[in-house]
């Protein structure tokens, strides 16, 4: 199957914008996975989902398929690395990652611009590759200090 490559961008980002990055959990399906969120979003013949277990410390997988057929999918493991943190500090963390997210674009589709700040807060994101095949990496700082890390990777399904 041939993937036209810029409806996927455009539908990609505007997945992400309408999911986590806008809704936080309140995006969340009943889940195929027991103790897992999952969020989904169909815009005519493309359908994205993403599954993820965990909070403070998360591991997931986005998935895009087209007519029913997986085309793209992306991986990532990260999340806020304060020891024994509560919600009272990881909730602003995550309030500011979801601000930084809505910023994705067809130039950063993976996970939201190279660099945001706001506040007390930095979020940069390093990437290389292309939608068929890349890899990158983000951090939060939160007065300088870095709060959260997050790995990933992904590309064309074939």
């Amino acid at each position: 199957m041939s993937v036209n490559h810029e409806q996927l961008t455009n539908f990609i980002v505007e997945a992400k914008r309408n999911t986590y990055a806008s809704q936080d959990d309140e995006a969340s399906f009943q889940p195929l996975l027991n103790g897992s969120k999952q969020l989904e979003y169909r815009s005519g013949d493309y359908f994205y989902r993403d599954i993820y277990f965990g909070s403070a410390f998360f591991v997931g997988q986005e998935t895009v398929e087209f007519e029913n057929c997986p085309i793209w999918s992306m991986v990532y493991s990260g999340g806020v690395i304060i020891s024994n943190a509560d919600w009272d500090i990881i909730a602003p963390i995550y309030s500011f990652f979801r601000e930084a997210l809505r910023l994705v674009d067809t130039n950063s589709i993976y996970r939201g611009p190279h660099h945001f700040g706001s506040g007390n807060f930095i979020f940069d994101n390093e990437y290389e590759g292309t939608l068929d095949c890349f890899f990158g990496k983000e951090i939060i700082l939160m007065n300088g200090q870095k709060v959260y890390r997050l790995r990933y990777n992904g590309g064309i399904v074939r």
